[in-house]
């Protein structure tokens, strides 16, 4: 029974769930510093709501990354045969319910905050299928997918009030995990230079947009600064490894450290658009993804 649970466990892909948790925090704080609200008081006030919404987004996550697993399970069976769906270890019929409950329960949250935010989860949930199902098979569309869904759970923190304003700047997080998309497509066979050299192109638009935007609509581009460099780090040094010695090894390790690092991107928006010790927060969520890394599977 233990076993059986951990499967289930193993199918969520914890020691990802945080990176969501900390997508709907920087939605929150840029949205909240666009509409001239305190985001302390905020917290303080709207504590359920903020919930909802840091829930719904794990969920959502959760049974996306699920449903990655029951349409990749024919091909897990010969690449990842260690899965639990592949191994026999979860039928292949009670994960799809196990997504099917995850799914559901982030809606429910997101509903609970506000009708837009239910909305946007509902977008989210296509998004979340449709690259599972179908775009993930194609070098552009999967990529841009993927970062869509990414796009859309910083969106669904913005959404805390129940309305959207500067809604653009959700494209960085989609050229990010574009970049994290095209890199994993090396994992299994290595061999893919060429993406990890687009990869980093598309990591320096996002460093530069990131910074830009700080800079032009808060007054925090030097409060910004140390979360920037740290963020800089933690994407580049992988990544250079990666090319240099093009392994599945390496390349999986790059692709870790680019999920993982969600989490630092995420405190930079907190940093820019609310304050520092908001910001360290957010940042606290990376120790938690790179234990639960240990235990179970990032990708």
């Amino acid at each position: 029974m233990k076993e059986k649970l951990m499967g289930f466990a193993r199918l969520a892909r914890p020691a990802n769930l945080p990176t969501a948790a900390a997508d709907i925090l920087a939605g929150m704080a840029i949205g909240l510093n666009i509409q001239n609200t305190g985001a302390l008081v905020f917290l303080q006030e709207n504590l359920t709501s903020v919930l909802s919404l840091v829930f719904s987004s794990i969920f959502l996550y959760a049974g996306g990354v699920v449903f990655n697993d029951v349409f990749d399970a024919e091909l897990d069976a010969i690449e990842r045969p260690e899965r639990a769906i592949p191994s026999g270890l979860i039928p292949l019929k009670h994960a799809a319910i196990w997504g099917i409950l995850l799914l559901a329960i982030g809606i429910f949250f997101a509903f609970n905050c506000t009708m837009l935010s239910g909305i946007i989860s509902l977008a989210l949930t296509i998004a979340i299928l449709i690259y599972d199902a179908y775009a993930k098979q194609y070098e552009f569309l999967g990529p841009l997918n993927m970062g869509i869904c990414r796009g859309l759970n910083l969106l669904l923190g913005m959404s805390v009030l129940g309305l959207i304003s500067e809604w653009w700047i959700c494209i960085v997080p989609v050229f990010y995990i574009f970049a994290i998309t095209l890199i994993s497509r090396g994992e299994v066979h290595g061999n893919n230079k060429n993406h990890i050299v687009w990869a980093g192109v598309l990591y320096a638009i996002v460093l530069a947009s990131l910074t830009l935007i700080v800079v032009v609509k808060t007054d925090n581009g030097m409060i910004t600064v140390p979360f920037l460099l740290l963020f800089g780090i933690l994407i580049f040094l992988p990544l250079f490894r990666a090319y240099n010695e093009n392994s599945p090894k390496n390349i999986k390790k790059a692709v870790i450290s680019g999920v993982l690092s969600l989490v630092v991107m995420n405190a930079c928006w907190v940093a820019g658009f609310s304050e520092w010790y908001l910001a360290v927060a957010v940042l606290l969520l990376l120790p938690l993804s790179i234990g639960l890394s240990k235990l179970f599977a990032v990708t």
